[in-house]
């Protein structure tokens, strides 16, 4: 898969700031994503204990099916110090390195974390999906900024994650009766609407749509096998 180079991730906290802000002009909400994509993929980090060596694992998955079609999975180190909001510039370059390995490239990308939905408007989905040039969707499964009623309980509930303006951010959603709600945010070249039926269209018997949930069953068993 190829990938853009948009930055060098060798920066301090302060560089990143403003990269972030820089970088938020050019994230698209429009819907770029194919009518019928043929691959989805879904990626994940687990950390060790002294969160200094990192593994990242990516699936690829039948967009009809969700099964798995191939898996990708590398170990590296993370570099970057852990920031709330700067997410990104830990767990990315290793992310990309990988994503360089998945062939064919899939046409959208889930991500365990958060799109729009950020304090700078550029989580994880964002910043990733603007060195991937491809439709990704943040999926969190828990709130970084912003504001909303709790969802109603049954399964496709959903309510509005704003922030101090009233400006929609994402959308908190009930993806199982009962469960707590994900928060869905646009990643990159995908709207508000789609990013949720597609979360939707990839949850099955669990919380988690399939994507990130087997990217991260994949990349701890791998963390656990290669320790």
């Amino acid at each position: 898969m190829k990938t853009l180079s948009l930055h060098s991730w060798k920066v301090k906290p302060q560089q990143a700031l403003n990269i972030q802000k820089e970088l938020t002009s050019r994230v698209s909400r429009e819907n770029r994503l194919c009518t019928d994509p043929q691959w989805i993929a879904g990626a994940d980090i687990s950390l060790t204990a002294n969160s200094k060596e990192a593994f990242a694992g990516i699936v690829v998955l039948n967009a009809r099916t969700l099964e798995i079609a191939d898996e990708y999975f590398i170990k590296g180190k993370i570099e970057f110090p852990y920031i709330p909001g700067l997410l990104s510039f830990r767990e990315a370059p290793l992310l990309l390195k990988l994503f360089k390995k998945v062939s064919p490239a899939p046409q959208l990308v889930f991500f365990d974390g958060q799109g729009v939905a950020h304090p700078r408007k550029l989580g994880l989905a964002s910043h990733l999906g603007l060195f991937l040039n491809c439709p990704t969707i943040g999926c969190a499964k828990s709130r970084l900024t912003g504001t909303y009623r709790e969802p109603g309980l049954k399964k496709r509930c959903r309510s509005r994650l704003v922030d101090q303006e009233n400006k929609t951010l994402g959308t908190v959603l009930r993806t199982r009766e009962n469960c707590k709600p994900v928060f869905i945010s646009v990643g990159h070249q995908i709207d508000l609407e789609t990013a949720v039926r597609w979360t939707l269209k990839c949850t099955t018997r669990y919380r988690i749509p399939e994507p990130t949930r087997l990217a991260h069953i994949r990349v701890n068993d791998f963390r656990k096998s290669h320790s």
